[in-house]
């Protein structure tokens, strides 16, 4: 089985290959570089004349830069940029004061320097290479991208907190670019303006704890109308320390969670007050949670991508919808707005009981009560055919995976199609939205639907769900073809 991270390397050439243009009429300078295109760890890339290819941090496409190399391979070599000497039209001034490639710099942000506009479009290029170069594949129609607010978005974060002795302070922040430290942050414009403000008094609070040496990380979660924080702490909490955390939560309006262990240790600090929800209010559904359960980060961009997600299953009264990795209910609960019935499927056994109460919630007091739903919770990486028969015949499906992706369940559906006598009566899907957070396994996945499970890519498109970083978020939809047989490829592959 091929793994996410071997997937990510080869994306990363792939998308070199395809950067690939005619050498300019004009020689550079020598030790200049022309930059192509820019890769999915946002780096530029560019060729030197015997056509090896350079990743280079801070460059951008179009520009004419000098590098210093600091990696090199046979075929590929890495470094950062050290002079722009053409510079791009798209190229920006960062609205981070933290961001860049001094000494220092923030590691949380990758793309500060590029227009917003055009960090969708390379992402968007991203999402097309990758489909395909990794999986033979590409979508019938490009779907306009989904995009929403650039700056105080992150309404989920893990900051570390470290006691640094020589400066006489703590620090709390993502990490430093390439390095494990911990970034000296005053503020963040990525992180809701309420919490950037809090960032200096957060430190001086850890700082006057007596647990300031054992306290590792902060936990952000904010929900509609509660912003949380998870204190990981590796020793018991002194009276005075317990106080001095209550103190900050009144004056903050903050509710304090702690972690003495594992995610299964976390606590309220203090019982009662508001719960940690969001909305949907498009499907009339709310959605508690806790500060350390998977909720995406952005929850401008959630309320968009569920109704396009919605729009496109388009799940109808008389029909059956599985969820696949379905977590708290995030697509399932809107599904059964419109489906005739639905099953989410999750991995966790604690997640399940989640969704359970969300879906009990929410059915509460409603003027139209949700379709039957159903949740299980089942090893989704080491899905088999047998078992996907056994879960039933379902009209559609849902498919939210996390970076590994779904290969197993692609697999697994490629597998009942090519052998029809293990179907038992099951029917495939007739539609599947695919939501991704890795382009290089959903290639992967595609791959393996399109070419082997009889299914065409009718549309894709990218969701911009964390502006500013590399991280390509993305969906997909796929459709059975009727007219395809399980014999279909063989015949074409005989024929090429």
């Amino acid at each position: 089985m091929t793994t996410a991270s071997t997937l990510h390397e080869n994306s990363l050439l792939t998308t070199a290959s395809a950067a690939a243009h005619d050498t300019p009429e004009t020689p550079l300078p020598d030790g200049w570089l022309a930059v192509e295109s820019l890769d999915i760890d946002a780096q530029g890339i560019a060729r030197r004349p015997d056509g090896k290819v350079v990743f280079i941090e801070g460059a951008l496409p179009f520009e004419h830069v000098s590098v210093n190399v600091h990696r090199k391979k046979n075929n590929w070599e890495a470094g950062t940029v050290t002079a722009v000497h053409h510079e791009s039209s798209q190229r920006v001034r960062p609205g981070c004061p933290h961001f860049g490639l001094h000494a220092g710099a923030c590691g949380g942000c990758k793309m500060q320097h590029l227009h917003e506009a055009a960090q969708v479009a390379i992402k968007q290029r991203v999402l097309e290479d990758n489909l395909w170069h990794l999986g033979k594949v590409k979508a019938e129609t490009m779907m306009r991208p989904i995009e929403g607010p650039a700056w105080g978005y992150r309404h989920r974060a893990r900051l570390s907190v470290r006691h640094v002795h020589k400066k006489g302070e703590v620090l709390i922040g993502f990490h430093e670019r390439k390095s494990r430290y911990v970034a000296d942050m005053q503020v963040c414009p990525v992180l809701p303006a309420h919490v950037s403000v809090m960032l200096m008094p957060l430190r001086e609070l850890i700082f006057g704890m007596d647990a300031r040496e054992t306290c590792p990380q902060i936990e952000l979660a904010c929900g509609d109308n509660v912003t949380a924080l998870v204190l990981r702490h590796l020793e018991p909490l002194s009276t005075d320390d317990i106080a001095r955390l209550r103190a900050f939560g009144q004056q903050h309006g903050v509710q304090w969670w702690l972690q003495a262990k594992g995610p299964d240790t976390v606590k309220l600090l203090d019982e009662g007050g508001e719960v940690l929800s969001y909305a949907l209010p498009e499907f009339g559904v709310t959605m508690p949670f806790k500060p350390t359960d998977f909720t995406q980060v952005n929850p401008y961009i959630n309320r968009v991508l569920v109704m396009r997600a919605l729009r496109l299953l388009d799940a109808r009264a008389n029909e059956r919808v599985i969820d696949w990795f379905c977590g708290l209910g995030n697509f399932t609960l809107p599904i059964a707005t419109t489906a005739g019935e639905v099953l989410g499927i999750e991995g966790s056994e604690a997640l399940v009981a989640r969704s359970r109460e969300n879906l009990a919630l929410n059915q509460a007091g409603r003027d139209r009560p949700l379709a039957p739903t159903t949740f299980a919770a089942r090893n989704l990486f080491d899905m088999t055919p047998a078992q996907l028969v056994a879960d039933g015949v379902a009209d559609k499906w849902l498919v939210d995976p996390p970076r590994e992706g779904a290969f197993a369940l692609a697999k697994a559906l490629a597998d009942l199609y090519q052998n029809p006598s293990q179907r038992e009566g099951w029917t495939p899907p007739q539609r599947i939205v695919y939501v991704s957070c890795n382009p290089a396994t959903l290639a992967r996945d595609a791959g393996l639907l399109v070419h082997q499970a009889g299914y065409r890519c009718v549309a894709a498109g990218v969701v911009n769900m964390f502006a500013h970083t590399a991280h390509v978020e993305s969906m997909a939809v796929f459709e059975l073809d009727p007219s395809r047989t399980p014999g279909d490829k063989a015949k074409e592959e005989g024929s090429a």
